[in-house]
């Protein structure tokens, strides 16, 4: 691994900061990782994260050995939307899990792309490699994964940033009114049932904000495009359900009934647009509806 060696020409910044500003190719949370493992020495000694650079400082950075990643290689298709040298954009099924958890051991998206790009192993983190933002399991669409750590330093920018465009397709319960409107409340765990997550008075929860136009009324439910501008957990899935209106099939915020059969919550990540990293060009993507989600539609027409 590169030794790296600098003398500090201005004083003040935390050690972390510094040395993420000083080698652009490693994040923060990497040179934090660094530190704590004792591979980083100020005037040859081990200091805290948080140490204040000094003039004259000399720093010495050992990255430590990468660890061999427990997540297999799957050979699991794919669909592929889009790819270039910095990022994979798949087109995900519902039933398909992001990343390994208590309970899907495999199977996961983060196994199949290992599979395809054998080289993401440890991009943004061991546990989760090259993902950069999550659907849930019964969600399918467009998801994006890194492939270098610039990549994946440049896209969760734009999501923090709140630059990338979100489109959902949802199928919900009802009459929509009115047909286009802003839905702007904190989201957070449902205080009693864990595993649901729920619109909290102010102050508590996170802040969340999703708008929404209905593409097709129907007499008992509607289309509607839903745009998340922030990323909380089951975001579109609460925020329609306050509104009224929960998806069709989410048994979790809705009618536990599943008058069309579906077995899954009607919610399909259509279209993503953001910046490319090698050359912020613009991209738009998009995944159309599975089949499984053509076929309600038709049945209600």
């Amino acid at each position: 691994m590169t030794r790296h060696e600098f003398t500090v020409t201005a004083a003040g910044m935390r050690l972390d900061r510094f040395l993420a500003q000083t080698l652009p190719q490693h994040s923060r949370a990497e040179m934090q990782r660094w530190i704590e493992a004792g591979k980083v020495t100020v005037n040859g000694r081990a200091v805290r994260v948080s140490y204040p650079v000094q003039v004259g400082d000399a720093i010495v950075a050992q990255p430590p050995p990468l660890q061999p990643t427990a997540l297999q290689a799957e050979a699991i298709p794919l669909v592929i939307l889009y790819e270039d040298e910095d990022l994979i954009a798949i087109d995900k099924p519902a039933g398909m899990v992001v990343h390994p958890a208590p309970g899907h051991a495999g199977g996961t998206l983060v196994n199949a792309v290992l599979h395809h790009c054998p080289e993401l192993a440890g991009v943004g983190g061991e546990k989760r490699p090259g993902i950069v933002h999550r659907l849930d399991k019964d969600t399918s669409g467009i998801i994006l994964v890194a492939k270098h750590d610039r990549s994946h330093r440049h896209l969760q920018a734009q999501f923090k940033a709140r630059s990338v465009e979100k489109t959902y397709l949802a199928l919900v319960h009802g009459v929509v009114q009115p047909p286009a409107g802003r839905i702007e409340a904190a989201v957070g765990r449902h205080p009693r049932q864990r595993q649901r997550m729920a619109v909290l008075p102010p102050g508590q929860g996170r802040p969340a904000i999703t708008t929404y136009e209905v593409l097709t009324q129907y007499a008992a439910a509607a289309l509607v495009a839903a745009h998340p501008h922030t990323g909380r957990t089951h975001q579109i899935r609460v925020h329609m359900a306050a509104l009224g209106h929960p998806l069709v099939g989410d048994a979790l915020y809705g009618p536990r009934r599943d008058p069309y059969g579906l077995g899954r919550h009607f919610l399909h990540a259509h279209r993503l647009r953001f910046r490319r990293p090698s050359d912020d060009a613009p991209l738009d993507l998009l995944s159309p509806l599975p089949a499984e989600l053509e076929k309600v539609l038709g049945s209600i027409q």
